[in-house]
C-alpha cells in the first residue's frame, strides 16, 4: 500500500489536540479531520501517545554519571563554609544559587522539542515587535509600573517579575495578541539581545520546558502557575533556558 500524502493541516490538528485553538480554529479543524485520513490518524497518534505517558511505566533510574553530574553542580554552588556568623542573607542567597544551579540542571535534563502549532506565530510576533515603535507599549523597568499598566487591558493580570540581579532586566511590555486571544507580552534584555515573554491564562497543571528553532530564533514554551508562556529571542539556547528557570524560580 501506498503512503499516504502529507497533510498541511496536521499542525493544526496537533495544535488543536494540545488545546492551542480558539473555539472557531478548533471547530473547523475537527470539520476537517473528520474528512482527512491522514488527519484523523495524526490525531489518533496524539491519543495514543497521551494514554502511554498516563499509564505507562517511565521511571527508569538515574544512571551514576547523571547523579554525579548533578552534585558535582550543586556542590560548585555551594559557598566553601557560611559559618556560623552568616547573615540570613548570606544563607539566603546561598540557598536560592544552590537551588538556581539545581533547578537548571534538571531543567536542562528535562526540556523536550516545543508544540509546533504555535512556533510560527510567536516567532513571527517576536520579530514583528523589533521593528521601529513596536516593541514596547509602556517602556519601564519598575514591575510595579508595568503590571498595573494592563490592568482594563486584559482580562487576567500578568505575573510581571524583574530579573535585573541575574542579568535579564525588565524593560516594558506590550499587548499582543496570539493564539486567537490578546496576551501580555513582557519585554526583557540580555546584553543588545530582546527577549518577548508572552502571557496567557491556561487551566493546566506545570510543564517542563519545549524547545524550538526557527530561523535563527530560540523559543520555549512551558506552562507554570496557571499561566502559558512561551519565550522567543535569538539568544542562545543555554541562556534563554536560564531566563525561565529564573523566572519560574521568582516570586
Amino acid at each position: 500500500m501506498s503512503a499516504q500524502t502529507p497533510c498541511e493541516m496536521t499542525l493544526l490538528v496537533q495544535a488543536d489536540f494540545d488545546g492551542e485553538l480558539d473555539a472557531s480554529q478548533a471547530a473547523t479543524v475537527e470539520a476537517h479531520r473528520h474528512a482527512c485520513p491522514v488527519c484523523r490518524a495524526a490525531y489518533e497518534d496524539f491519543q495514543r501517545v497521551r494514554e502511554n505517558l498516563r499509564e505507562g511505566d517511565l521511571y527508569s533510574p538515574a544512571p551514576d554519571t547523571l547523579r554525579h553530574a548533578v552534585t558535582a553542580r550543586v556542590a560548585s554552588a555551594r559557598p566553601a563554609s557560611l559559618g556560623p556568623r552568616a547573615t540570613p542573607w548570606g544563607r539566603n542567597a546561598a540557598s536560592f544559587g544552590v537551588g538556581a544551579a539545581a533547578a537548571a540542571m534538571i531543567a536542562f535534563l528535562v526540556i523536550r522539542p516545543a508544540p509546533t502549532g504555535l512556533i510560527d506565530e510567536v516567532v513571527s510576533d517576536h520579530v514583528r515587535s523589533l521593528q521601529p515603535g513596536h516593541l514596547m507599549d509602556v517602556i519601564s523597568t519598575d514591575r510595579h509600573t508595568v503590571k498595573p499598566w494592563f490592568d482594563g487591558r486584559l482580562d487576567f493580570a500578568p505575573p510581571v517579575k524583574d530579573l535585573g540581579e541575574h542579568g535579564f532586566p525588565l524593560e516594558g511590555a506590550r499587548l499582543d495578541y496570539l493564539n486567537g486571544r490578546p496576551v501580555a507580552a513582557l519585554v526583557y534584555s540580555r546584553a543588545k539581545h530582546q527577549i518577548n515573554l508572552f502571557l496567557w491564562p491556561v487551566d493546566r497543571a506545570d510543564s517542563a520546558m519545549q524547545v524550538a528553532e526557527r530561523n535563527g530564533y530560540n523559543a520555549i514554551h512551558f506552562t507554570h502557575g496557571g499561566m502559558s508562556g512561551w519565550v522567543v529571542s535569538d539568544l542562545e539556547k543555554g541562556e534563554l533556558t536560564e531566563f525561565v528557570t529564573l523566572w519560574q524560580q521568582m516570586p
